[in-house]
């Protein structure tokens, strides 16, 4: 259960998902992830098999609701889950107006 100081430190809600999302560093070949939450700041995803690393710029499409939104950030945070699989965290740098306030709505609804 997260506490209420760390759900503080957060700067947006995050919406919990499952959904498999792709990825793929800039100029660079896909790979399938399976996203853990989103928001409108960021994505979290765990992603097997791959290297990425701090800083790196990366391209997400994922989908809210019916509509696929495609976004590029830049790795926050990855964490080694085991030898083969990285825990994720993705700032947006660029996002579509419309996806953010697809996000926002989301959240708004709890989904």
């Amino acid at each position: 259960m997260e506490s209420k100081e760390s759900s503080e430190r957060r700067k947006y809600a995050r919406i919990a998902t499952d959904q498999v999302i792709s990825f793929a560093p800039m100029d660079a070949n896909e790979h399938l992830a399976v996203g853990k939450n989103l928001s409108v700041g960021g994505i979290r995803f765990e992603a097997v098999g791959c290297e990425i690393d701090l800083g790196d710029v990366i391209r997400v499409t994922f989908n809210v609701g019916e509509n696929t939104v495609v976004a590029v950030g830049k790795v926050a945070w990855a964490i080694e889950v085991d030898p083969i699989t990285l825990d994720v965290g993705l700032e947006f740098m660029e996002i579509d107006a419309d996806a953010l306030d697809l996000l926002e709505e989301g959240q708004e609804a709890g989904f």
